[in-house]
């Protein structure tokens, strides 16, 4: 009987080891997607502040600058009011079916003609 037994151990230690580098794997995966996701967010603002101070290409750069690579920035006002969304993919491409997006808002500051960037 001892001798059928003989390398089962070793295949159970292979399992164990593929599950926990597939959980790790996932784990930083799941990291990435959140720093990418604050990325985001900090570019929304930064973008929102610069184009209430009518400077959109500033605002472009910033983007490009603070948000994970790839990044797009979209800017909507209606008077003063301004909504500037910044949408990306996540860093690793094991989460493929997450998408990134982060909205701020601002109010375009007195004297200054709010214009139209580029989408």
């Amino acid at each position: 009987m001892r001798g059928r037994d003989r390398g089962s151990v070793t295949v159970e230690a292979a399992l164990a080891m593929a599950g926990l580098t597939v959980v790790t794997a996932l784990v930083l995966a799941g990291l990435a997607v959140v720093t990418s996701q604050l990325r985001c967010t900090d570019a929304a603002r930064e973008a929102a502040r610069l184009v209430a101070r009518g400077q959109p290409q500033a605002a472009e750069a910033a983007v490009r600058a603070i948000a994970p690579p790839g990044a797009g920035l979209s800017v909507h006002h209606i008077g003063d009011a301004i909504t500037v969304k910044v949408t990306a993919q996540p860093v690793t491409g094991l989460l493929p079916a997450i998408h990134l997006d982060a909205e701020a808002y601002a109010v375009a500051e007195p004297g200054t003609e709010v214009p139209d960037a580029p989408h």
